[in-house]
């Protein structure tokens, strides 16, 4: 299982809006939706959702995000 950050915006009612953005938890997940919330005026709320996709992105320590090549996601 992995983990996709998703914003819904104002206006949109209950649609959850997704980008290519996959973490390998849900903790990394929450954090950058919570970090696009905070960037664009128009989020009315923040999630993270579980995914079978396979996990392009983490964040480090830092707080920095970095694109990864292969995590293996398990079940």
């Amino acid at each position: 299982m992995s983990w996709k950050p998703a914003v819904q915006t104002a206006g949109d009612g209950d649609k959850w809006s997704y980008n290519s953005l996959v973490f390998a938890t849900k903790e990394e997940a929450e954090m950058w939706a919570g970090d696009l919330a905070m960037r664009w005026t128009a989020v009315s709320d923040w999630a993270a959702h579980e995914s079978e996709e396979a996990v392009t992105h983490t964040i480090n320590e830092m707080g920095e995000m970095k694109s990864v090549e292969y995590v293996e996601v398990k079940p």
